[in-house]
């Protein structure tokens, strides 16, 4: 496996396939940088440079007992950036990779960061506050904290319906979809996945949004309901200037596996604009 070891001692997962520009992959939690495959395979062979690492306490990297937190995932991916001497980044994140995205650059800047495209991500806030009525309210992240800490793999698979839209009537249910978020899932470490609830929901994401001076895409489903276009695309487009905002008509969450012909489509005409 292809690792690097942070500075606190964590090794991470990583791959890197492909040469060219390279476009860097954040993934959304509980997941893995498996929930990149369709796009990295997609890129890698229109001529691009793919890389995605698991989140510390995700997937294959080390779950670690401390260090489940925005800045420390902000300044891991920072760390293999930097390993991997990558330049000219086409950055894109997801649902929480979104956050970790829009922190790394509020943390490290933009020095090597080309474009940005934020998918389904959570920024600028997910909770409900006086000052974010649109948000979501902090018993909705306890449910999610009770989940995962007291059956997090029945938990995994009934949060697969929303996530991926097969909730809504009519909708053709993709039963290895879901035993894939199962399975990234249960490939992480518990207490790393609990910590992280707080970072994608309770963080406030603003600073960080002001500071992306680099073409932004923003794409969002317009019927998200884990995180609603309301409180996070919305916003995010009239906090990034002159960020683009592209909605998917009636699209769930996990629109990058859901509808990824259309994503890499919409993904690549950005990248070559």
């Amino acid at each position: 496996m292809t690792t690097i070891t942070t500075k606190d001692g964590a090794r991470l997962f990583y791959k890197d396939w492909g040469k060219g520009q390279p476009i860097v992959f954040s993934h959304g939690w509980p997941l893995s940088s498996d929930a990149w495959d369709n796009q990295m395979l997609f890129f890698g062979q229109h001529g691009y440079r793919v890389v995605a690492h698991d989140r510390r306490s995700h997937g294959r990297s080390d779950q670690t007992w401390d260090g489940n937190n925005m800045d420390q995932y902000a300044d891991d991916l920072a760390e293999l950036i930097d390993r991997l001497d990558l330049r000219n980044i086409v950055m894109i994140g997801h649902s929480t990779g979104g956050g970790e995205v829009a922190h790394y650059i509020g943390r490290h800047g933009t020095s090597r960061v080309a474009k940005v495209v934020l998918v389904g991500a959570v920024p600028p806030l997910m909770l409900k506050t006086a000052a974010n009525p649109e948000g979501t309210p902090i018993d909705v992240f306890d449910n999610i904290r009770k989940g995962t800490g007291g059956d997090r793999s029945q938990f995994f698979k009934d949060l697969t319906m929303p996530f991926y839209g097969f909730n809504r009537s009519g909708a053709k249910v993709n039963e290895g979809l879901r035993d894939s978020f199962w399975l990234q899932g249960m490939q992480g470490g518990v207490k790393g996945q609990y910590d992280c609830v707080r970072e994608f929901s309770e963080v406030d994401y603003t600073g960080d949004l002001k500071k992306i001076d680099k073409p932004t895409l923003v794409i969002h489903g317009s019927d998200d309901q884990i995180v609603p276009i309301q409180a996070s695309a919305e916003k995010t487009v009239k906090i990034v200037k002159g960020a683009q905002l592209k909605v998917f008509p009636d699209a769930p969450h996990g629109l990058a596996q859901t509808e990824s012909d259309k994503f890499n489509a919409e993904v690549l005409a950005f990248i070559k604009a």
